[in-house]
């Protein structure tokens, strides 16, 4: 049996809104590029722009945050900017969120972006430090042993001691 998870455990709302404010830079960055690159790179080779390829642009551009999100939490549980402050994704036994429930907890996200934001306030309330769309998905954001902590806190373990012969700290 394990001990129960201490609230220092889960990743609080700066440390969330951090990582969230990073991933909306990078993928705004992202999505400009995609939206308007390949009808400008066209336009300089070929001359005029056509209008499949403005489209399509736009739909790629469009796809871009959430196929981001889905891919990012149902493969290794975290953000680009989830890696930057040590938290990542799972559901509260520590399993990966798996595809399906990722892609919705994206989708969702995405399209209520506004109502997701004021339900980071749970973060506040919560043993767990769940925000409400963490309580809807069955899931948890736990503080991880990597991220640019300059205090290290939110490490899940201690570094690792490396020791030489004797026990003595290996330099």
């Amino acid at each position: 049996m394990t001990a129960p998870a201490d609230r220092h455990d889960f990743a609080g709302l700066v440390t969330r809104l951090t990582g969230l404010v990073t991933d909306a830079v990078l993928l705004t960055l992202a999505s400009l590029t995609i939206g308007s690159l390949p009808p400008a790179v066209w336009q300089q080779l070929v001359g005029g722009e056509p209008r499949w390829l403005d489209l399509l642009s736009a739909a790629v551009a469009a796809v871009c945050p959430w196929a981001y999100f889905a891919a990012c939490w149902t493969l290794t549980g975290t953000t680009i900017g989830g890696l930057l402050v040590g938290a990542r994704t799972c559901r509260p036994d520590g399993r990966p969120l798996g595809p399906v429930r990722a892609a919705v907890r994206a989708f969702v996200g995405l399209a209520v972006a506004p109502l997701w934001l004021v339900g980071m306030l749970g973060v506040l309330t919560d043993r767990r430090r769940r925000a409400w769309h963490d309580r809807l998905f069955g899931t948890v954001v736990r503080r991880t042993s990597v991220g640019l902590s300059p205090t290290g806190r939110g490490r899940s373990r201690p570094p690792v001691r490396r020791t030489g012969p004797a026990g003595r700290i290996a330099r």
